[in-house]
């Protein structure tokens, strides 16, 4: 089952391509999901990356937080399940 990360701090530069990429490293990535503003299109500076495993998303989690990307640390944990 896939595990779904939250990536935050992201630079407003960073396209879903490189969000990937830089999880591919660490294994199967399912989707790269940089989230816009929904009336300028505008990066909101964080994204959602989805694993194939959680064995892999433990392994991204533990080599990507405080990790740094395009010139800022980005912070990567476990994504919480959306409130209703």
């Amino acid at each position: 089952m896939s595990t779904k990360l939250f990536v935050g701090s992201l630079p407003w530069s960073v396209s879903d391509e490189q969000l990937q990429s830089a999880f591919e490293a660490h294994g199967q990535v399912v989707s790269a999901k940089v989230i816009t503003d929904r009336e300028t299109g505008k990066s909101r500076g964080f994204g959602f990356v989805e694993m194939e495993n959680e064995a892999e998303a433990s392994s991204a989690i533990q080599a990507l937080n405080g990790s740094e990307l395009s010139g800022r640390s980005i912070v990567v944990s476990e994504a919480k399940p959306k409130k209703k």
